[in-house]
């Protein structure tokens, strides 16, 4: 079985809470907050640990805010390992509008990194790079991180044979696409990026198998997943395009569910499973998300039940 490291520097403390109504110029009165370790990175490592499985936690800590972060993946048992972070570690709200069931999101832009920090995360990810393991680089980049960083861990990362999977979104997932020099193993985005990406509307899961098969040839990535929210993720590899069909289910809260995808996906794999089979159960993961309450992941038991709805169709 591989060894699964995962990254997040821009993480959060998520808080999550609800209204009567949420309507602007006036105080809303709101319940009692649940507050949950977040950033993509770390509910990566937490929806596989739902699943049975562990990763481990390379996560950037600031202040009080990061303290308490750093408390919270203690008691739930994820190995971690903290790295120095500027100012103080960012906040994200989650208010859910009980009049309208709109769930209202709040993220924001975490502190701005200087040369050395940057620096001293690459340095730790090289060093605890687990040899033949997979390790996950998820969620957004703090200010002063360089765009091509993702490429740079992928250069530094390529003695250690590690796989790399990148899930990332805006200017750093452009600037990958528009001068590609180090292609991970595996990049992830939805389908609202891979429009903006293409600059055309991506209709269909053959249309988003095509232009996957485009960013391939281009040494984007070597493999490449885009979801297509309700009807499921199109995995694309050097070797063919197919759609990990999602489950039937009724949508509670969205939060959760890309990063539910990729630890499905990634502990799927690291147990020796074929890319195709490890899509589906990142499908199986992602629909279970969907199920739980605000910042909640997938559980286990419902991946499992989920499963068999998920179909790997050739596209």
């Amino acid at each position: 079985m591989s060894e699964i490291l995962t990254i997040t520097l821009n993480p959060a403390l998520d808080m999550n809470t609800e209204a009567q109504r949420v309507i602007p110029d006036v105080k809303l009165r709101c319940a009692e907050p649940t507050v949950d370790p977040g950033g993509g990175g770390i509910n990566v490592a937490r929806a596989i640990q739902h699943m049975g499985g562990e990763a481990s936690a390379i996560v950037a800590i600031a202040g009080h805010n990061g303290n308490r972060l750093l408390e919270l993946l203690m008691a739930e048992g994820i190995p971690t390992m903290p790295i120095p972070s500027p100012g103080e570690t960012r906040s994200s709200v989650v208010v859910n509008c009980k009049e309208t069931d709109l769930q209202y999101r709040f993220m924001l832009p975490g502190p701005p990194w200087s040369e050395e920090h940057v620096l001293k995360a690459l340095h730790t990810t090289v060093a605890h790079a687990p040899k033949g393991g997979l390790i996950i680089l998820s969620g957004s980049q703090p200010p002063g991180v360089p765009l091509d960083f993702e490429e740079t861990l992928s250069a530094a990362l390529s003695d250690a044979g590690a796989r790399l999977i990148v899930d990332t979104s805006g200017p750093a997932l452009r600037r990958m696409v528009e001068d590609p020099k180090s292609p991970p193993f595996l990049l992830r985005s939805d389908d609202e990026e891979a429009e903006g990406l293409a600059g055309r509307k991506l209709e269909t899961p053959a249309d988003t198998a095509a232009f996957s098969r485009e960013l391939i040839a281009r040494g984007v990535a070597q493999n490449i997943i885009f979801a297509r929210g309700a009807e499921g993720s199109v995995l694309t590899t050097p070797e063919g395009s197919w759609l990990a069909t999602a489950a039937k289910v009724d949508v509670v809260s969205k939060v959760g569910a890309g990063d539910s995808f990729v630890g499905g996906f990634t502990l799927c794999l690291s147990r020796g499973n074929s890319i195709q089979e490890a899509a589906r159960w990142g499908a199986a993961a992602a629909s279970a998300a969907v199920t739980t309450p605000a910042t909640d992941l997938c559980r286990g038991e419902d991946v499992e039940a989920l499963l068999p709805q998920c179909k790997l169709i050739e596209v």
